[in-house]
């Protein structure tokens, strides 16, 4: 389920002096007049959206940097649920008591909300030592103190008479008809999905807000495994995630053991006295199990709790009110944060990749080829592969292969899980840049005309190795999982699905043959290039007509007219034989 709409309404640097982070068409920074973020104009292009084939030169963190990073900051920052009218001069003066604050921003998810990183994580401490908690005549309270706190005004003097921004903007994708005015006044089509990648892609506050409720959640488990940590992973991680996908979380107890450093005092060795279970599985139901409860019962924010333990990956699902996010949270699955790392990887090393991936994902979802529902329907995921596969086998090709990867590992990168050799190289400044030019126009096209022309009937998808391969089972689709060769990630895709898939292909790309290469007069309001596509009927005005057939009832109709109009009376030949209806 998509997370509840959140708006941004402003983001001031405080601490050092950064640039203000350049807003979305669908996530206008909105502020009082006279701050940082009231200057900023969306029609600037964030850096994300170069030019095809122009990478940026500045040395690329790898993703175990990012997330140590991103987990720091976190755990210095605050949720603070505000007054709807609050005077924002007076409330960072108040919290500056404790500390200076680095940055910090408001959001609207069920009333007013403000996220405030510190400099210092001490400073928590200290507001943590000034908190109260609250005092209730009709009801009792579980007196949890986390990182999530409530402020009340004391005195009016505190409140404005405006709120405090002007309006409010819903950190979600601009509307259908919002976005195909900006593909339609784009300049060519790799400005229609460059265009379409910057309205989609998770902002640097949703990003934050990601982290810090997952620090958030981490607080609450640590009371049971103190060192814990809760990894954000998939969609919030990978590059690939758009605004209003799901918060994957994933339970590291891992961290624990690498914190047990055995020292040899004497002769002895301590060890804890713990719980045995029969299996790895056990162990993980009955984790999830408990902290499903905690969140349930103790979790300021979390409602909706289901403890999903039966499942083929058991998990915890829970809406966080506060942040907006529908959360999934599971452990004992490392190999999915190491998918996330490699598709990290593949997005980061040329800038075309994640053009094209959001662009495709938006059509398949326009024509209803992927689903929010599990179902027979081809996953986000397994859609994404596909691309990588298909920029694998360009010439020259534009991402390297998984061996490729592989080879050029050293015994740092080196990472066995359950084993699964999930060995590739993690710094992405020794991986050679692709020679490819090729713009994200032909590269769409191609794209569909090499897929609507897949033999899927014998092929498989294989990201491994770069090549197709004979498919080893009777799957409609079969996608290699690129950690564990025996496992299809597309299993679940029924034919009928697959084949609407190729269709969509076919006509897609002959769609595009079609299309004026130069874009029409904005007046004419004529959709073109990219925008067709996104067009559930786009294709019924473009294709030849096909004769259609007459309604059920008209069919019948037709049919007795016809008997009666061929009885023996009247349907005689000339040659005297009676002619058949």
């Amino acid at each position: 389920m998509a997370a509840r709409s959140v708006g941004l309404l402003t983001r001031l640097p405080l601490c050092s002096q950064r640039p203000a982070q350049v807003p979305r068409p669908a996530f206008r920074l909105l502020s009082c007049p006279g701050t940082v973020a009231a200057d900023v104009r969306s029609e600037e292009q964030p850096p994300d959206c170069r030019k095809a084939g122009s990478e940026d030169k500045a040395p690329k963190k790898r993703f175990s940097e990012v997330q140590k990073e991103r987990r720091e900051q976190a755990q210095r920052t605050v949720l603070i649920h505000c007054p709807s009218k609050i005077s924002e001069k007076k409330f960072l003066k108040y919290l500056s008591q404790h500390g200076p604050i680095n940055n910090h921003f408001f959001y609207e998810s069920f009333g007013l909300y403000a996220v405030v990183e510190f400099c210092q994580k001490d400073s928590i401490n200290s507001l943590k030592n000034e908190t109260h908690t609250p005092c209730l005549d009709t009801e009792a309270v579980i007196p949890f103190k986390s990182r999530f706190f409530n402020l009340k005004l004391k005195h009016q003097s505190n409140r404005i008479s405006e709120p405090l921004c002007t309006q409010s903007s819903s950190q979600s994708p601009p509307s259908s008809k919002k976005l195909f005015e900006l593909l339609n006044y784009a300049e060519s089509m790799d400005d229609q999905l460059n265009t379409l990648l910057k309205a989609f892609q998770l902002t640097e506050e949703n990003i934050k807000l990601r982290y810090l409720t997952c620090s958030l959640i981490e607080d609450i488990a640590a009371a049971y495994f103190p060192s814990c940590v809760v990894w954000p992973f998939g969609s919030s991680v990978n590059s690939f995630g758009k605004l209003g996908c799901d918060l994957d979380m994933f339970l590291d107890l891992d961290e624990i053991e690498k914190c047990d450093v055995h020292k040899n005092v004497g002769n002895f060795l301590m060890e804890f006295q713990v719980k045995n279970v029969p299996s790895g599985r056990i162990a993980t139901q009955k984790i999830l199990s408990v902290i499903g409860e905690c969140l349930d019962h103790f979790g300021p924010g979390c409602v909706g709790v289901q403890k999903i333990l039966n499942a083929r990956c058991p998990l915890v699902r829970f809406s966080h009110q506060a942040s907006g996010f529908q959360c999934d949270l599971t452990t004992n699955n490392r190999i999915a944060l190491k998918s996330s790392e490699l598709l990290y990887i593949y997005g980061s090393l040329d800038s075309r990749v994640r053009a094209l991936v959001f662009s495709l994902r938006f059509w398949a979802r326009a024509h209803s080829l992927t689903s929010s529902i599990p179902g027979a329907w081809i996953t986000n995921f397994s859609l994404t592969v596909m691309v990588i596969f298909f920029l694998q086998r360009r010439s020259p090709p534009i991402l390297p292969t998984l061996d490729s990867l592989k080879s050029l590992a050293d015994a740092e990168d080196r990472c066995v899980i359950e084993g699964s050799n999930c060995t590739f190289i993690q710094d992405l400044n020794k991986i050679k840049p692709s020679g490819n030019t090729e713009t994200l126009e032909l590269l769409l096209k191609e794209f569909f005309e090499y897929f609507g022309n897949f033999s899927f009937n014998k092929n498989s998808i294989n990201i491994r190795q770069g090549k197709e391969q004979n498919k080893p089972d009777s799957s409609p689709l079969h996608i290699q999982n690129p950690f564990e060769p025996s496992l299809n990630i597309s299993k679940n895709v029924s034919q009928s699905q697959l084949q609407k898939l190729v269709d969509l292909a076919r006509e897609s790309a002959w769609i595009l043959q079609q299309e004026d290469r130069h874009q029409p007069s904005p007046s004419s309001k004529r959709p073109w290039g990219l925008t067709t596509l996104l067009i559930p009927t786009a294709g019924s005005k473009f294709l030849p007509k096909k004769k259609r057939k007459k309604p059920v009832s008209e069919r019948v109709k037709s049919l007795l007219e016809s008997i009666k109009d061929n009885s023996p009376e009247s349907s005689t030949n000339t040659d005297g034989k009676t002619a058949m209806s």
